[in-house]
């Protein structure tokens, strides 16, 4: 808030605010505010995401000549930095430094006349204070203490036999122009003063509900107007009226507690210069309730604005507002901030052009505390105070924590008691009461750009730093990295929170500029007086090491290099370390060319420091970035030759001598000689040998090396050197027995694939020019003569030569020539059959050789022959695919062993992709067929998919071509049985012989899978399996087949056969239980697998042949019992038993429980034990017994309920009036009453539309047989019915009309009925009529699904089939189904 006209410190300087860019404020408007009515009722809602917005900033003068300056308490790198890791906004090491922002001043002089108030004349202790330009304090005794901004008292108003009846000072507010004084009290009391002579105005008591305490009393910017509010949680405001010399006060309610308690409250303030402002003639309010903000507007007539929810919080928290007028567009603008808890949001208010106000919702500010006091110290900038006592400094836009203080040492003035409205008996609710636990609303006050904290014994007040004493502050700390980062911070304009800095930008910084410029001179100086004088060399170092690199990096921000290489390296080389420490922290800088140009002085001390330590490296990375102006080129090539910096060298020798000869041939002589003798290269030599590649590549092209460009003038005169430099017929002191052309000689034999390389990057630029066109053919020939005349070159390189030339001649342009017998000697060289060495590097070789349009330059049929001999079969596919002879290239995947499996794809992709001719497919197509054993023999997966799509009707004659039974089975395995392929494959109709012969293979291969694969298919013949699986003694599989046949008793012996097998063997065991538990394991499978055959079977069968099933496998369980005796068999006997009582248990759902009782009883192995035994079973029929009752008695109960629904809302339906829409037929459109027939009938419809009976029945809407049965002519016809046409048919479309009758009514009369007497004489049909039956079956649709007792009749009829799958037609498959667990409520009449 911003207020105080006759105060220099609060005047807005607008010319120094920054604009906002618009486009932060791209949020959505409120155009149509709510009423306080909708808001008083309106449901909470969440917090909603706020948008980025800037703000502008404020600047103000310091005030407060006596006040005495303090320390601040904390600074925000030296404040609690765990608090800056609890920000939700990462900070890294690159934030940048803030400083101190705060200047902390203790009000003495007011701090002590308080204090001595107190005890002389019994003041009290304070409990408001307020800030114009006059500060007043009020105290717990009732008095109010003015004093003037030099600290002396000047106003002692009201007395403490007032404060008696009044009670403390809870509330003050001074009005905009210093002249009135207002002063609620702990009683409800509001009285005026006029601090021009400090009379007594008015004192104010019926302004409010008696009995509660006044919390806050504010002036608005109208003089007579104002706001106040009690404990109660309402809001009034008073209007204060002086006529015929009488000062009158009226007050209006403008919030009742009784619909919510508001607890702080806060008008718009504008400064002069904003007086006119459009928005502050609205007299805008701010009301912070324990729920939600409200913003109303008190001129010209009351009406709320706005309103916004806090969220979910603490009930702890305190409610905080503030108002802020902000710069948007250069147009300045209200903004509010408020918050419950440690979420801060913001509200901008503006008027466009057409006058109405727009709300926009701005981005929160999210701190990880309780806030208890919220103020605007400008525009920009937040100061913040948590339940803590710790005061944070925040810059609004970027969000950013500037500084973090303790004000504890304060001793806060909490407004509790005056919350709880203690004065009056405590009359307050317990949220509110909870609330002023921590409520210092009139202890903190703003005042300009200075925040004042009222203490228990002291006044404390808060100001912005200048820039200069934020940058000293840190300075008087020796903090010298921080200041200087703070200082750069001012310079480039990203500090926040800045005062004191004017003009333009360019004098800004030039201010900045030469303060930093002192900064710098006195760390230079503090370095060597701090420079430990005595200990470890790398002490002094590591000293140095932190100090100068950070005067190098801001001198050279400051683009103050005369400042760097002057004045400071000056000081600095007077201590050796410090002296090397900043020679080598040139050295980044160099090379990221931020410094380009060293004086000689510097430059001749950085190349002996380098030198001497060893650093040659570094000094080549320089050389290579300085400017070569500035080197001393003698001293500096005298250093690359002494210590082989080569890439320094050349950068010497072609920017300061534009020789580009000379370092080429010192690197030729690193590598010519070894490549000469034959010997490898060492590590050093290859890199050499690479930079030389990289240098002539360089050269060629135009470029400088290692970096830049050669100047323009001197490119064609740098490649006619390198080109006359290495076509040199002899290099300079050649020995004798040197070969011809010795460079490219050496460049071939290093790296012929990449010298090629730059040859062809060269030649690409050679297209108008002649001269360059006769060094390219002249090169070719050399190349052709170096590397065909010299046997000592592999097939790879020789390969290369001719790639690179099949290339070049197959351009457009090319202007080579090349004989055609080298390309046959070098074809007869790639090809020799007598040499089997280096076979897939030759193939490779001459494949690339072809690819790049070499083939223009043999005899085809040669080529070919050549190939086929040389087994070269990628080239003889290359050749047939250019015939397209494409069925021979499937001889050349069958001959290569290194590419058969990539044959099946090659002839999926012949056979089906588009662009192959009919002829050319079947070709293919005949090869394959006649290769098939071959194929399956390579991979049998693939080559089943092969089959499955291209030859499907050729599936017998490919059995028939393949040899040898397994070959057979494993491609029918992957032909027959599902599996996902790769590609979608159509449907095989085989016949059933080959299933069957795959049965019969599986069978003798993989008995185990037998089973599976008759389970998964269905193209074989039944018998014929039955009598395959019966030969190969494969009983589970015998047992399916007679299953699926129907001969459930077959089925049941083979499996029973089995069992009894195994039950044999586990009697016969004597090996130990190891044996016998896995003769169990079998015993149980087999059990397992007639348990399933005997439930699936009594589904079907009747009771007789049920227990003939079911007691034949008991008694095969039962009987091997009776010979287990003795101590070695115990533990099979118990195993059995087991097994027995799951059978028990599993017949029990078919078999009756008495006749499973007797039957086991009269087995003598149970019948002579105890009834122990066979507890379990009998405790197992009772809890089966149990939930069978409970499920047939809740089945009873929801059928009953559904029945009475439905009956119900039939009933209530049918009886039910219909009232039709108009007194006419819709038919002939008279009205009823006008027919004079002998009988007069009408018939209304639910959907309103009347009808005569004779109308609708001469549309023929009915049915025949004289059922009433009607249809609405209309609707039927709007539905696409045939209106008059409908016939007998009709009433079969009927019932899914929406709009026709639930119930129909005869109005009958023999005269004529007046309208009003519709409704009267009704005649229902006494019986369940075709109409009542449609509306039966509307109320099923309306229901949304199938009745319980339809779904139950479905289940049953599924249970009875012998697959347990449902049909298409089921109730279950309908899109509308929906199982619902409990009924549906009744409906009441």
């Amino acid at each position: 808030m911003s207020d105080s006209p006759d105060s220099s410190s609060s005047q807005l300087n607008l010319a120094d605010i920054d604009a906002i860019d618009d486009k932060e404020f791209d949020i959505p408007q409120v155009d149509t505010p709510p009423t306080l009515e909708s808001i008083l009722n309106e449901p909470e809602d969440e917090d909603e995401s706020f948008v980025l917005e800037d703000t502008c900033l404020l600047t103000a003068e310091n005030i407060d000549a006596h006040s005495c300056e303090t320390t601040s308490l904390a600074s925000s790198d030296s404040g609690d930095r765990s608090h800056h890791r609890r920000r939700r906004r990462a900070l890294d090491s690159s934030t940048p430094i803030h400083g101190s922002v705060l200047r902390h001043n203790i009000l003495k002089g007011i701090s002590a006349q308080m204090l001595s108030a107190a005890d002389k004349v019994d003041a009290g202790l304070p409990t408001a204070i307020t800030v114009s330009n006059v500060i007043a304090v009020g105290t717990s005794h009732g008095l109010a203490l003015v004093y003037d901004m030099t600290q002396a008292l000047r106003l002692c108003l009201g007395s403490v036999a007032a404060g008696v009846e009044y009670g403390a000072v809870s509330a003050l507010s001074i009005n905009y122009d210093c002249t009135r004084l207002l002063c609620g009290f702990a009683k409800g009391q509001i009285t005026m003063w006029d601090l021009a002579n400090g009379k007594l105005l008015r004192t104010i008591s019926d302004a409010h509900p008696p009995g509660s305490a006044i919390l806050h009393v504010k002036f608005t910017d109208d003089p007579t107007l104002a706001v106040c509010n009690d404990s109660g949680g309402s809001v009034f405001e008073l209007t204060f009226r002086r006529v015929m010399g009488l000062r009158s006060c009226n007050s209006r309610c403008l919030f009742s507690g009784s619909k919510g308690e508001v607890c702080c409250v806060e008008p718009l303030h504008a400064s002069p210069e904003l007086k006119d402002h459009p928005i502050t003639q609205h007299a805008l309010l701010a009301m912070a309730s324990l729920t939600k903000i409200l913003v109303i507007g008190l001129k010209p007539s009351l009406k709320v604005w706005m309103t916004f929810p806090y969220g979910k919080s603490d009930p702890a928290c305190v409610p905080q507002l503030a108002w802020q007028f902000v710069l948007v567009q250069k147009v300045s603008n209200p903004m509010l901030a408020f918050c419950r808890g440690e979420a801060v949001s913001f509200l901008l208010v503006k008027k466009d052009e057409l006058g109405t106000i727009h709300v926009i919702k701005q981005r929160q500010l999210h701190l990880n505390c309780d806030l208890i006091s919220l103020t605007w110290i400008n525009s920009r900038t937040l100061v913040l105070l948590d339940s803590g006592e710790r005061l944070h400094v925040v810059d609004r836009p970027s969000q950013v924590e500037l500084e973090n203080l303790d004000l504890s040492e304060v001793q806060l003035v909490y407004n509790s008691s005056h919350f709880k409205s203690l004065a009056t008996g405590g009359n307050v609710s317990q949220a509110l009461a909870l609330v002023g636990e921590r409520a210092c609303y009139q202890s903190v006050c703003c005042y300009g750009t200075q925040v004042f904290y009222l203490g228990t014994k002291s006044v404390h007040m808060m100001t912005l730093r200048n820039w200069r004493e934020r940058v000293d502050f840190l300075l008087q700390q020796e903090k010298f990295v921080e200041a200087l980062s703070l200082a750069w911070s001012f310079h480039e304009g990203t500090a926040k929170a800045v005062v004191g800095l004017f003009g333009d930008s360019s004098k800004k910084k030039s201010v900045v500029a030469d303060k930093m410029v002192e900064i710098l001179l006195q760390y230079a100086e503090r370095s060597l007086k701090r420079c430990p004088e005595q200990g470890k060399i790398q002490v002094m170092e590591q000293h140095f090491q932190d100090m100068v690199p950070v005067m190098v990096e801001y001198c050279l921000l400051l683009q103050r290099t005369d400042l760097l290489f002057g004045q400071i390296y000056s000081r600095l080389a007077e201590n050796s370390v410090a002296r090397g420490v900043f020679l080598e922290t040139l050295e980044p800088y160099i090379l990221s060319e931020r410094i380009g140009c060293l004086t000689a002085p510097i430059m001749r001390d950085l190349l002996s420091h380098f030198q001497e330590n060893g650093m040659m490296e570094s000094v080549e990375n320089c050389l290579v970035h300085m400017d070569i102006t500035s080197l001393d080129i003698q001293q500096v090539v005298q250093t690359c030759w002494e210590n082989q910096l080569y890439d320094a060298m050349i950068y010497v020798f072609n920017s300061g001598m534009n020789d580009y000869i000379s370092p080429m041939e010192k690197l030729f002589q690193m590598i010519g000689q070894p490549l000469q003798e034959g010997k490898a290269l060492t590590d050093e030599q290859v890199t050499m040998g690479n930079k030389l590649l990289v240098y002539i590549s360089c050269c060629l092209a135009g470029r400088a090396y290692p970096l830049g460009d050669i100047p323009e003038d001197l490119i064609p005169l740098v490649k006619n050197q390198v080109f006359e430099f290495l076509v040199r017929l002899h290099s300079a002191e050649a020995p004798e027995e040197e070969e011809v052309y010795p460079y490219i000689h050496t460049l071939l034999h290093f790296d012929t694939r990449e010298f090629l390389n730059v040859l062809a990057l060269t030649f690409e630029d050679f297209k108008n020019d002649k001269q360059a066109l006769e060094y390219q053919q002249r090169i070719v020939d050399i190349l052709l003569k170096v590397m065909v005349e010299n046997s000592d070159f592999t097939p790879s390189q020789v390969g290369c030569l001719f790639t690179f030339l099949a290339r070049q001649l197959a351009k457009p342009d090319n202007t080579l020539f090349v004989n055609r017998k080298l390309f046959d000697q070098v074809l007869e060289f790639l090809c020799s059959p007598d040499d089997d060495s280096r076979h897939t590097e030759r193939q490779q070789v001459l494949l690339e050789l072809l690819q790049v349009g070499g083939v223009v330059q043999f005899n085809e049929q040669r080529l070919l022959s050549l190939a086929e001999k040389a087994e070269f079969y990628q080239i003889c596919e290359f050749m047939y695919e250019k015939k397209h002879l494409y069925d021979k290239i499937i001889f050349c995947y069958l001959k290569d062993p290194m590419r058969k499996e990539e044959i099946f794809n090659y002839i999926h992709n012949i056979l089906s992709i588009p662009g192959y001719s009919t002829e050319e497919r079947e070709l293919v197509w005949n090869v394959v067929l006649a290769h098939i054993q071959e194929l399956v023999a390579i991979d049998p997966l693939k080559a089943a998919d092969l089959v499955s799509l291209h030859f499907a009707e050729e599936v017998t004659a490919i059995i028939g071509r393949l040899e040898g039974d397994y070959l057979v089975f494993q491609f029918l395995m992957y032909l027959l049985e599902p599996r996902d392929r790769p590609h979608s494959q159509p449907f095989l109709q085989l016949s059933p012989e080959i299933y069957e012969h795959h049965i019969k293979l599986l069978c003798r291969f993989s008995p185990q899978k037998v089973t599976s694969f008759l389970k998964t298919s269905e193209d074989y013949r039944l018998e014929e399996a039955i009598q395959i699986s019966r030969e190969h003694n494969l009983h589970e599989a015998t047992a399916y087949l007679l299953e699926r046949k129907g001969d459930i008793q077959g089925a049941f012996q083979v499996l029973l056969q089995t069992l009894e097998h195994k039950l044999a063997a586990v009697l016969q065991d004597e090996e130990g239980y190891l044996q016998a538990d896995c003769l169990l394991q079998l015993v149980e499978q087999s059990l397992e697998d007639l348990t399933s055959l005997c439930d699936r079977s009594s589904r079907i069968l009747d009771q007789q042949q049920r227990e003939a099933l079911w007691f034949l496998l008991l008694e095969a369980m039962m009987s091997p019992q009776k010979c287990l005796r003795g101590p070695s068999s115990h533990h099979a006997s118990v195993a059995l038993k087991e097994l027995t009582m799951k059978v028990v248990h599993s017949m029990a759902s078919f078999i009756a429980m008495p006749s499973i009782i007797q039957r086991i009883l009269q087995d003598p192995v149970y019948g002579k034990g105890r009834l122990a035994e066979i507890q379990g079973l009998i405790l197992g029929m009772l809890e089966t017994f149990n939930y069978e009752r409970t499920l047939l008695e809740r089945t009873t109960s929801l059928l009953n309920q559904d029945l009475h629904w439905s009956l119900s809302q039939l009933r209530t339906v049918v009886s039910r009036g219909l009232h039709p829409r108009q007194d006419h037929c819709n038919i002939c459109l008279q009205q009823y009453r006008r027919q004079h027939g002998a009988k007069d009938e009408v018939i209304v419809f639910s959907c309103g539309h009347l009808y005569h009976y004779q109308c609708l029945q001469s549309k023929a809407c009915t049915l025949a047989q004289q059922q009433l049965a009607w249809s609405c002519y209309k609707c039927s016809s709007s539905q696409g019915g045939r209106g008059g046409n409908c016939g007998p048919g009709c009433n079969q479309e009927y019932p899914q009309t929406h709009n026709t009758s639930l119930a129909e009514m005869k109005i009958m009369s023999v005269t004529c009925l007046p309208a009003e007497d519709l409704h009267g004489k009704v005649n229902p049909d006494t019986t369940l009529n075709a109409q009542q039956s449609h509306s039966w079956a509307q109320l099923r649709c309306s229901y949304r699904g199938p009745s319980r007792l339809a779904l139950l009749t479905e289940l049953s009829r599924s249970c009875g089939a012998e697959r347990s799958n449902l049909t298409a037609a089921s109730v279950f498959h309908s899109e509308s189904f929906q199982l619902q667990l409990c009924p549906p409520p009744l409906v009441e009449d």
